[in-house]
């Protein structure tokens, strides 16, 4: 399946701890520069990620923050991984400054939650199904759409990697199984594709029922992202940009919210034979 490999992603992880590390020290980053006796310049890059980490500076950094030596070796190991090319880079040139960092961090996250309340998550697409979306959206160019639904569809192969595939858990309301995106016969082979997904040990879709009329997930569609060697971020898209979720007590909320939606929806089983009926209501 390829490695999913990207640098740019990891030195954003890094860099979000270094910083939180940081702060909770109650360090400035000039005294951070002390430290490394370097630039205020070079923390504030270090911090956003722009810049590599090396792995002595970011021991030097954190045991300068007294961090948990458990912290410090994980960090350390993760400034170690090999520079290897972005996994994305073939198709850099159709995504979004915003979007990026996302691509990259679902790549390198061992497991993800997601919420969607209006269409099926990213993961769970066909190409006839997000290439019906795509053809008429404001975002994305008409020719560009084949190679944003092939970026959609590369993103996916995590969900089958025999070595290392991702975890995935989706709710879904009810109401986006009866949204005929494409027509008939493309959501036929869109709900036959949520069934065979179901079938794998590492996804599990969940059903938002019509009946519940009031759950979590009103606010709108968030995903969680958790890491072997980091900590776990959550992601917020809207129209034409996104907000990552960093804060601990903000991500506990997030998870919060998970497990209730997880709760609310209809168990594994039931979500399966709805996505069953609707596809015996679309015919052979």
């Amino acid at each position: 399946m390829g490695d999913r490999t990207d640098p740019s992603a990891l030195r954003w992880l890094i860099g979000h701890e270094l910083r939180a590390a940081r702060e909770q020290a109650g360090h400035t980053q000039t005294a951070a520069a002390r430290v490394l006796d370097c630039t205020h310049a070079k923390i504030n890059y270090l911090e956003q990620g722009k810049n590599q980490q090396r792995p002595d500076e970011v021991v030097r950094l954190l045991r300068s923050y007294g961090a948990d030596p458990g912290d410090v070796e994980r960090l350390s190991s993760l400034a170690s991984a090999a520079d290897r090319g972005t996994w994305w880079a073939p198709f850099a040139d159709v995504v979004p400054d915003w979007l990026r960092t996302f691509v990259g961090l679902e790549g390198l996250a061992t497991a993800s939650f997601a919420y969607e309340p209006l269409l099926l998550h990213g993961l769970l697409q066909t190409r006839a199904y997000a290439t019906a979306l795509l053809a008429d959206a404001l975002r994305v160019p008409v020719v560009d759409v084949d190679r944003v639904v092939d970026l959609r569809l590369a993103r996916q192969q995590r969900l089958h990697d025999p070595a290392r595939p991702l975890r995935y858990e989706a709710v879904i309301e009810e109401t986006i199984l009866d949204r005929l995106v494409g027509g008939e016969a493309v959501m036929a082979e869109q709900l036959d594709h949520l069934l065979a997904l179901t079938a794998q040990d590492n996804v599990v879709i969940r059903v938002m029922p019509l009946a519940v009329a009031v759950h979590d997930g009103l606010d709108g569609e968030f995903t969680l992202l958790d890491f072997d060697a980091a900590r776990s971020i959550g992601y917020v898209e809207f129209q034409d940009g996104a907000v990552y979720v960093q804060d601990p007590d903000r991500i506990g909320g997030y998870r919060t919210a998970a497990g209730r939606l997880r709760a609310a929806a209809l168990p594994e089983d039931a979500s399966i034979e709805v996505i069953r009926a609707r596809r015996a209501a679309l015919g052979p």
